[in-house]
């Protein structure tokens, strides 16, 4: 379809689901006694929260884990299974939920761990994905990423471009939600957008200052993806790979499937980045096939 060989990159087999435990595992494993002794709390759209729930139990740690009102159920009840402290905000967005975690975290005096603004999130997330990559298929010349927050495609971005000269990196987001294509625009990061209505909750929402200021210079394009196209991809790849991956994940391959990647410089890697999706909203996903 895209004139080239391509790999899929299968984030979505990761532990819990995505490509998000490797930056929990990493961010947690570097905590001090005391950050440890007084425990951490994030803000997630879902995948996030479901990591450092995990992570926090491996490392027997506190956790308390702030999500959207929005937030897929089957996510929500995989972090409270894990025994993470999950509070739900008022608000659709994830900016807004974010606000609210940040001043929970300052009045309790306790340690924030971001989604992506982070930059042992970005080594671990995007750096050691663009590693196993390059070693699994090292022809491979394009690399295809989701960006919501930026900081798998930030992390991914700056360890490809240095081992591979002629590498190229393309962006994929929600054409509602487009803040990296905002912040390329603007010359400074856009890090906070209004929530807008959608299953791809993990590419909704601003991107994160550090992360943009590692992936804005090294992104070579972004391409823009509707709802219809991000749930067309859900299916495409049901019905061509028998794989389900969630709508977040699937902005990689809408993109492709719709023409709005354009063309690609030779061997191709597209990253799918997770799988947790709830059982309604695969029904909603899916109603068309039947």
């Amino acid at each position: 379809m895209l004139g080239a060989p391509v790999w899929l990159k299968l984030e979505s087999m990761q532990l819990t689901g995505s490509f998000k435990i490797r930056g929990a595992l990493f961010r947690i494993s570097k905590l001090t006694p005391e950050e440890r002794r007084d425990g951490v709390i994030t803000c997630s759209a879902g995948n996030h929260g479901k990591a450092v729930a995990y992570a926090a139990r491996e490392a027997n740690i506190r956790a308390t884990i702030c999500v959207p009102r929005s937030v897929d159920k089957s996510k929500y009840e995989a972090m409270i299974s894990m025994g993470s402290d999950v509070r739900v905000s008022e608000f659709d967005g994830y900016d807004d939920t974010e606000e609210w975690a940040r001043a929970i975290a300052k009045q309790r005096g306790i340690t924030f761990i971001s989604a992506f603004d982070d930059y042992a999130v970005m080594a671990a997330n995007g750096g050691t994905t663009a590693i196993e990559c390059i070693e699994d298929a090292p022809e491979a010349r394009t690399f295809i990423l989701p960006v919501g927050g930026g900081g798998l495609a930030a992390g991914f971005a700056f360890h490809v471009t240095r081992v591979k000269k002629h590498g190229k990196v393309i962006g994929c987001q929600h054409v509602l939600s487009p803040a990296l294509k905002l912040s390329l625009d603007a010359g400074r990061a856009i890090t906070k957008l209004p929530a807008v209505e959608t299953m791809a909750g993990g590419v909704e929402g601003g991107i994160g200052g550090l992360a943009f200021g590692v992936l804005g210079p090294l992104v070579d394009r972004v391409a823009l993806v509707t709802e219809e196209e991000i749930l067309e991809g859900v299916r495409w790849m049901i019905e061509h790979h028998q794989y389900l991956i969630e709508p977040t994940a699937a902005v990689t391959i809408a993109a492709c499937i719709s023409g709005k990647i354009g063309e690609v410089d030779g061997p191709t890697v597209v990253v799918i980045s997770g799988r947790n999706v709830s059982a309604g909203a695969v029904k909603k996903v899916l109603y068309r096939l039947a």
